[in-house]
C-alpha cells in the first residue's frame, strides 16, 4: 500500500553530524538563578539598599565565575511599596529556583530578602 521512502530525509542536515554543545540542567539553573538575581539587586538598588545588594552582587558573581554584576540604578520613580513588591516576587522566584539547584546559599540570600521585603511592605 505505502512505498517505502528510498532517499534521504530532507531533515537532516549536515550540521546534526556536528557535535553542538548543550549546557547541563545544573548550568542551566545556575544561568536562571543568576538573571532572577540580577533582576533583584536593580530593584534592590533602586530602593537604595546598598549592604543587600552588595550581598546579591557577591552570590551573582559566584554563579557567574567570580564575574561581577553591573550595578546602576536606572532610578524611575516607583514607589516605595511597589518597589518591595516586586522585590518580593522576584526574591521568591529566585529562592524556587535556588531550591531546585539545592544552592542553600542563594536559597538563604532569598529568603531573608522576601522577609525583609514582606516586612517593609507590612501596614
Amino acid at each position: 500500500m505505502y512505498e517505502p521512502i528510498r532517499t534521504k530525509s530532507v531533515h537532516s542536515t549536515m550540521a546534526a553530524d556536528v557535535r553542538v554543545p548543550h549546557r547541563s540542567r545544573e548550568e542551566e539553573l545556575d544561568i536562571q538563578l543568576a538573571g532572577h538575581l540580577a533582576a533583584l539587586l536593580a530593584v534592590t538598588d533602586e530602593l537604595g539598599l546598598d549592604s543587600a545588594g552588595d550581598a546579591i552582587a557577591r552570590q551573582i558573581a559566584r554563579l557567574r565565575g567570580g564575574m561581577p554584576p553591573v550595578r546602576h540604578a536606572g532610578l524611575r520613580g516607583g514607589s516605595a511599596s511597589a518597589l518591595h513588591g516586586r522585590a518580593h516576587a522576584l526574591a521568591g522566584r529566585a529562592l524556587v529556583v535556588a531550591a531546585s539547584r539545592a544552592d542553600t546559599a542563594a536559597a538563604i540570600l532569598a529568603a531573608e530578602r522576601m522577609d525583609a521585603h514582606a516586612l517593609a511592605l507590612a501596614p
